[in-house]
């Protein structure tokens, strides 16, 4: 049977979505506010504006002056922290119960107030911030560049997800303060916002005070773009071979495939079929050729939900050094094809949903981790129930959605390969 955890859920008459779950076992509060932008909202030539706001809102807004807001929260027991992805940007905090007023009113001073303490020297600041960001995340760590790599591949030019989250340099210094301020305007505001609460609060008191720090808000965002067309799978493979030298760990290989949209009734069958493949214990892939041939050092496998049209499936795998990478893709494709054949194993389906069932009540069991899926299932689903239903979910998957999930998607025909060797390819 379903979950049933105490979840209340309000909207504002600007918008505002309000979630509220109670639970009073710590005398703290985690507030998750997910605000539909990201990357994939960006115009062309304007690549990297989501992630920069997500430096911008901890520099001051109208009320609160630059380092305050983080020193005020620290100050006082909490902590506050910030993520940019493709589909949404999520600021988060965890106060104990008495700085609770506080932090929501900070909160809504800079999701409402920002723009008065906007100045040219803040954004050259926090641009010279992100471009050092993509030096020392991306530029020079060993296979930093593959999620944007793999982007330019699964994704055509001109996609919502063919460009990086971190967006283009060029862009970013290119980028006015009036482009800056205007993207605030479009995308910030209660219309375009889910606030979670989770922890010592009542459904009430939450909606109660979520009235009155953002009920005053008045939102200026444009409506949310379509969803893009659904992308079907590739074609035909492709393959690309970046030299990241001897500083490499490993020789490592990146196969990555389109999925349905996380809505979609197909992406849960996609994701199981992609734990028995390289993410459990007893995978396909685990068995053959990390514990069986001993031709991996490593493997694991993900599905990377989103929403506008089609998903992300990984499969990464580290080469034990001496194994030459193309003897291995070529195992990897026979792995793949007969998954795909005979599909998954009675203990493949039983172990991908209970590792699944044990993440997601380890996960709800914490008031960070529950307030960030509260907020998820709210935005993406449209009803933050979904929390609860999502494991029944998984369960009701049969090994014949798994089996003609991974025939359609998970094929080596449908299959983009990023390979990381130390030396070039003879």
């Amino acid at each position: 049977m379903p979950l049933d955890l105490p979840v209340a859920r309000l909207t504002l008459a600007n918008g505002l979505q309000v979630v509220v779950s109670e639970d009073r076992a710590v005398p703290s509060v985690s507030i998750n506010l997910w605000v539909d932008v990201g990357s994939r909202h960006e115009e062309p030539g304007r690549t990297g504006l989501a992630h920069l706001f997500e430096h911008l809102m901890f520099q001051g807004s109208e009320l609160v002056a630059e380092g305050e807001h983080m020193a005020a929260l620290m100050a006082r027991g909490g902590r506050a922290n910030a993520t940019t992805s493709f589909d949404r940007t999520s600021y988060v905090a965890s106060v104990p119960r008495n700085a609770l007023e506080l932090a929501l009113w900070m909160e809504a001073d800079r999701q409402g107030h920002l723009l008065p303490a906007l100045t040219q020297e803040t954004l050259d600041n926090q641009r010279d911030v992100v471009v050092e960001e993509k030096r020392q995340r991306y530029d020079s760590v060993p296979y930093g560049t593959a999620l944007s790599r793999l982007g330019e591949l699964v994704f055509p030019v001109g996609h919502p997800y063919h460009h990086p989250t971190i967006g283009s340099m060029t862009d970013l210094r290119a980028a006015t303060l009036d482009d800056v301020r205007a993207f605030y305007g479009a995308h910030y505001g209660p219309r375009t916002t889910v606030l979670s609460l989770v922890g010592d609060i009542g459904a009430e008191e939450g909606f109660d005070l979520a009235e009155t720090y953002f009920g005053h808000l008045q939102d200026t965002t444009r409506p949310r773009p379509p969803s893009s067309p659904p992308l079907g799978p590739l074609a035909a493979p492709v393959r690309e071979v970046v030299v990241g030298g001897p500083e490499l760990p490993s020789e490592r290989i990146f196969l990555a495939a389109r999925l349905p949209g996380v809505t979609e009734p197909d992406f849960l069958p996609c994701a199981m079929a992609l734990d028995a493949l390289a993410s459990s214990s007893i995978s396909r892939v685990h068995e053959r050729l990390v514990r069986g041939a001993d031709v991996l050092s490593g493997a694991s496998a993900s599905a990377l939900g989103l929403r506008d049209g089609t998903s992300l499936g990984l499969v990464v795998v580290d080469v034990t050094e001496g194994v030459d990478p193309r003897a291995v893709e070529e195992q990897l494709a026979e792995i793949l094809q007969d998954f795909a054949d005979r599909g998954p194993r009675p203990v493949e389906m039983e172990a991908s949903a209970a590792d699944t069932e044990r993440s997601w009540l380890e996960a709800l069991s914490g008031h960070d981790e529950r307030a960030d899926l509260l907020s998820r299932a709210t935005l993406l689903f449209g009803d933050p129930g979904q929390v609860d239903r999502y494991v029944d979910e998984v369960l009701a998957v049969t090994p014949e959605q798994v089996g003609r999930a991974a025939a359609q998607h998970l094929v080596p025909g449908a299959m983009a390969t990023l390979v990381y060797r130390w030396e070039e390819e003879v």
